[in-house]
C-alpha cells in the first residue's frame, strides 16, 4: 500500500544549536517575558533578523540613465525649506 504523500507545507525541519548556558538562559528569560516558547521566540528573532539582513543587501538595476539622474538627485545637498531651517536651528535632545 502506497505512503500518502504530505503536503510541502507541512514537513518541518529540526535544526540543533549549540550554544552556552548563560545563552539559553537569557533567551528563555525573553521568551518568557514575550509570553512564547523558546522554538517561538528563536524563530521570530532569526527571521527578523533575516530579513534584515536581506533588506540591506538589495541590489537595485537600473539603467545609466535613471542611475545618472538618481545620483545627481542623491548628490545633491538639501534644498533649504521651512522645515529644514527649523530643523537646524532646535538644539540637540541632549543640549536641552
Amino acid at each position: 500500500m502506497a505512503q500518502p504523500k504530505r503536503r510541502e507545507s507541512a514537513r518541518r525541519g529540526l535544526v540543533n544549536i549549540r550554544m552556552s548556558r548563560e545563552d539559553r538562559d537569557v533567551i528563555d528569560r525573553a521568551a518568557r517575558t514575550a509570553r512564547k516558547t523558546r522554538t517561538e521566540f528563536m524563530i521570530e528573532a532569526a527571521r527578523r533578523a533575516a530579513h534584515d539582513t536581506l533588506l540591506d543587501a538589495n541590489l537595485l538595476v537600473v539603467d545609466r540613465g535613471t542611475f545618472a539622474r538618481f545620483k545627481t538627485l542623491f548628490d545633491a545637498p538639501p534644498r533649504p525649506s521651512d522645515r529644514l531651517k527649523e530643523l537646524l536651528r532646535q538644539k540637540a535632545p541632549w543640549e536641552r
